[in-house]
């Protein structure tokens, strides 16, 4: 198989691994939030069980949890599930993952700002909702940035995993053409392809950082 073959399937791969990041991205940055809500609730019974869920999912491996999530309906509720259902479990499997990741960052950036600013504002006839995305959110947004940061950039790196469900992203796809052969070429090329997607992101998220330091 010439290069430019290989180079074309890995490119079909690497879109699966672009879907994965960006519906994980889109989902799991507002899902976490509604989990730090959670986590700082003042219900106990709230605050245990998104506390619990959190323990989980920082506690296993992403990999397991992939696995649960594709073969779960089967094994726990005798759902037969198909092909077409691998992809939507890589997407929830990663979703819930890293929405727990990032409420934790959200709650540490939330619980980090000043009791006053909340006096304040509350002083100010703000209610608690303006108080929170008016003038809390923008500067946890600030603080939570380098944070966040670093879980998008393992994100990148951590679609490969997909491959346990047989979802076909890049590393699987470098993997079977590697063994059919008998060749590291597809395994330079991915590495490739993922390092430059890799630095593409690192490089706008440091863009965003420099535009929000730029309006502060």
């Amino acid at each position: 198989m010439t290069l430019d073959k290989i180079l074309l399937q890995l490119a079909g791969g690497m879109w699966v691994s672009i879907q994965i990041f960006f519906v994980t991205l889109v989902f799991s940055l507002p899902l976490g939030l509604l989990v730090s809500f959670g986590r700082m609730s003042k219900n106990p019974v709230i605050r245990a069980i998104v506390k619990f869920y959190i323990s989980v999912m920082r506690g296993t491996p992403l990999m397991l949890q992939l696995m649960v999530v594709y073969f779960g309906p089967y094994y726990l509720f005798g759902l037969k599930v198909g092909n077409g259902y691998r992809l939507m479990a890589a997407f929830i499997g990663f979703i819930i993952n890293y929405a727990a990741y990032f409420a934790e960052i959200y709650r540490s950036g939330i619980q980090s700002m000043p009791v006053g600013q909340y006096e304040a504002s509350k002083l100010l006839g703000y209610s608690r909702g303006q108080t929170f995305f008016r003038i809390i959110f923008p500067q946890v947004v600030k603080r939570i940035l380098p944070s966040v940061t670093n879980e998008v950039i393992t994100l990148v790196k951590d679609t490969s995993l997909a491959f346990t469900i047989s979802v076909l992203e890049m590393f699987a796809v470098a993997k079977a053409l590697a063994s059919s052969q008998t060749s590291l070429v597809p395994f330079v090329a991915a590495g490739l392809f993922y390092y430059i997607f890799n630095l593409i992101v690192a490089v706008g998220m440091e863009h965003l950082e420099n535009r929000l330091n730029y309006y502060q």
